[in-house]
């Protein structure tokens, strides 16, 4: 029992200390995400890549409207269902559609666009809103 009692205290604390909090992290709000896939033009080159990561998170850093946002590249694909053929992801969530066409021409986001659309040969977004 005591050892029960010790892991349900462990486990509290743990979540506690290192799990979700209004300090560390926004809610991923459904109300409309936005995702968009770049593929940069030379994606092998570390200097592009660099640029280009650079550029995207001090956008989203500075952005007055994006709530949450997750930037990833793809892993290795196991399933032929798979598209791994982008270099960068990017999954930003809004209370509104409305947050989400202010996004589209605030300054941070024209500043991105200005810095960083040299590097890419390709974008495709997919907005959805929650159901």
């Amino acid at each position: 029992m005591k050892t029960i009692v010790y892991t349900v205290i462990f486990l509290t604390m743990t979540v506690g200390c290192y799990g979700q909090n209004k300090e560390n992290m926004k809610n991923f709000d459904s109300n409309f995400v936005h995702t968009v896939y770049f593929w940069l033009k030379n994606p092998d080159s570390v200097e592009d890549r660099k640029a280009f990561e650079t550029s995207l998170l001090k956008f989203m850093r500075d952005s007055k409207y994006a709530k949450t946002n997750f930037v990833g590249v793809p892993p290795k694909a196991t399933r032929d269902v798979v598209d791994g053929s982008f270099t960068y992801s990017l999954v930003v969530s809004f209370e509104s559609a409305d947050a989400q066409a202010k996004y589209q021409t605030e300054e941070a986001h024209n500043l991105f666009v200005a810095e960083s659309s040299s590097l890419w040969t390709k974008v495709i977004v997919y907005d959805s809103i929650g159901i």
